[in-house]
């Protein structure tokens, strides 16, 4: 009889506490993948971009691709 009430005993107070575990932090934001950043934030991921920095001269003409004040 004794060894019952304690089984019960203990578990209810599992039940109880299983719901209190939380996770200890966040999982941090994802980097994005290299090549895929956008330097002039116009949308557009810089790989696929043809002017990444946004100087109005596409990438193909533009001696410095990378430079908007050039």
């Amino acid at each position: 009889m004794m060894m019952t009430k304690t089984l019960a005993l203990v578990l209810a107070a599992s039940a109880v506490l299983a719901g209190c575990v939380v996770a200890p932090y966040d999982r941090p934001a994802p980097r994005p993948n290299y090549g895929y950043g956008d330097r002039d934030r116009d949308g557009v991921p810089n790989r696929y971009d043809r002017d990444r920095d946004g100087d109005g001269i596409p990438n193909r003409y533009d001696r410095n691709p990378n430079n908007p004040y050039r």
